[in-house]
């Protein structure tokens, strides 16, 4: 009986970090390729600056499917709209290129501090980019909740099985 909740353990203990390392490894690849961009646009000091790094933003969200839908699992909130975030990153864009070298200082300055308004909140912590909760999982969110939770718990349960037989035997 150890030796099979042992078995069940090592399984539920590698699907849990199997779990965590998709976690980690889409959410570092969301930053590198879109977050990171969105950050250096929200921070830009120029309309040149910003436009490229916003484009190349929105080229990944689209490219990725990051259009429409919902990132929550159980209940939907507007925080984790994605549609609406995808909107919001295209108006921006829209806004920074109807800006040409006619345009005021002023009219860019307004232009660029909106652009970090709709991009970057401030928090206690400090500066945080404004993007759906589990956007880097998106569409995937569902199996991943699942396969957390499940795993999760199936671990603690194989675990306590493994100790209570092991106490057992003594």
């Amino acid at each position: 009986m150890k030796t099979f909740f042992a078995g069940l353990f090592t399984v539920f203990t590698t699907l849990f970090l199997l779990w965590s390392g998709i976690r980690i490894y889409n959410d570092i690849h969301f930053n590198i390729n879109c977050g990171g961009y969105l950050h250096r646009a929200a921070y830009a000091n120029t309309i040149e600056l910003a436009a490229p790094a916003l484009q190349t933003a929105i080229q990944y969200v689209e490219a990725n499917g990051l259009t429409n839908g919902y990132t929550s699992v159980i209940y939907r909130t507007p925080g984790e709209d994605v549609g609406f975030w995808y909107s919001n990153l295209k108006q921006a864009e829209n806004e920074l290129n109807k800006l040409d070298k006619n345009s005021t200082t002023l009219e860019k300055s307004n232009t660029l501090m909106k652009l970090r308004e709709s991009l970057v909140s401030q928090t206690g912590e400090g500066a945080s980019l404004i993007c759906p909760e589990g956007i880097s999982v998106y569409p995937y969110n569902t199996a991943l909740f699942w396969m957390g939770w499940l795993s999760a718990l199936m671990m603690t349960l194989t675990g306590i099985g493994l100790i209570i037989t092991s106490e057992a035997l003594y």
